[in-house]
């Protein structure tokens, strides 16, 4: 067994034009002083990494780390969710993620998708001169607005889709790959990956690649009322990353799964801060400590309620709370025999 890593941080929900959210400087500053080992660093914006320079040079990449090293912070991963929502893009949603685009691709759907392949093959260049050995994104979705379907899915819809997913995703993986670092899907509503049988139907696509593999997220899979404990049982092996994010799922007689169409705080399923809402966090650190997870434990703190500061300071004392020193021997040890050939075959009646 490993230890798990952190606690860390990830920074896209917290940075804006005012200080001390406004740089990576004194951002990492701020959660430094909250007692935060380590940020996750979303790519998309400027105020917290130059992608492409991170990509083309290593020096740069050098001296991030290092400004951030006297601070005591590590980078424990780059994100490139939004993005990484572009590598597939049904055309019902063109206006609504034309927002994730620079204004140089936005209308133009072809554009946009090359645009957002590239800053994945940017991506794996970067988390390569950084030393990182796994990166967060989201899949894309062609058929997301068929999870519920009515009329009924034509047949050979599925198969298409998570095909051309494949076809998308295999060089994306395979640059990946090349850069010695594991490709971390964000299993999430919204995304054709969402659930283990969808993440499934991919991984058989893209010929079960060793770079295809999972950011876990517990609090997606409360609302979804999907099994997130045996969810870890089932796929360990391909975890390599862990949002630390808490939900709620309190159905009533008027609204269930989908919401009713209501506001964050209205839904019967919602996000929360650490330790308000439904998720067993012993259970998840015992889980993951079992299976070796040796990765980072990340805040990624959305809340319908609570203020994002206040999530923030709560949050690093919860995750380092829960982290538990992977134990090196067994408790009973002291009651042990040793290894003693002659007195088994006695035990078991062989000699």
């Amino acid at each position: 067994m490993k230890t798990i890593k952190g606690p860390a941080i990830f920074l896209a929900q917290f940075l804006d034009n005012h200080a001390p959210y406004n740089s990576l400087d004194s951002i990492t500053d701020w959660v430094s002083g909250l007692g935060y080992k380590g940020v996750q660093i979303p790519t998309w914006d400027p105020r917290a990494i130059d992608l492409q320079k991170a990509a083309e040079s290593k020096n740069y990449c050098d001296e991030l780390k290092g400004k951030l090293a006297e601070k005591g912070i590590q980078i424990t991963e780059l994100s490139t969710h939004l993005q990484g929502q572009l590598v597939a893009v049904n055309p019902a949603y063109d206006l609504g993620f034309d927002g994730f685009a620079p204004d140089s691709v936005k209308g133009n759907p072809k554009a946009r998708t090359e645009w957002a392949v590239q800053q994945l093959l940017l991506a794996a260049k970067a988390s390569q001169n950084l030393g990182l050995s796994a990166h967060a994104t989201f899949s894309g979705s062609l058929m997301w607005h068929t999870v519920y379907p009515w009329p009924q899915r034509p047949e050979g819809l599925v198969d298409m889709c998570f095909t051309e997913l494949a076809k998308r995703w295999t060089p994306i993986l395979n640059a990946f790959d090349e850069a010695g670092v594991d490709l971390c899907y964000e299993i999430h509503p919204g995304e054709d990956l969402h659930d283990g049988i969808t993440y499934e139907m991919f991984l058989e696509k893209v010929n079960g690649h060793k770079r295809a593999n999972l950011l876990y997220d517990p609090s997606h899979f409360v609302l979804q009322c999907l099994d997130y404990l045996q969810y870890i049982d089932f796929y360990h092996e391909r975890i390599k990353m862990f949002h630390v994010k808490d939900a709620e799922f309190n159905p009533s007689g008027k609204q269930g799964v989908y919401g009713g169409y209501q506001s964050w705080v209205n839904r019967a399923g919602r996000f929360r801060s650490l330790g308000d809402g439904q998720v067993d966090f012993g259970a998840v650190f015992s889980k993951l400590t079992q299976y070796g997870y040796d990765g980072w434990a990340v805040l990624e703190w959305e809340c319908a309620i609570k203020d994002p500061v206040q999530g923030a300071t709560e949050g690093a004392p919860f995750i380092d709370a829960h982290i538990i020193q992977a134990t090196s021997k067994i408790f009973d040890d002291f009651a042990g025999g040793g290894a003693d050939i002659e007195l088994n075959k006695k035990l078991l009646g062989l000699s």
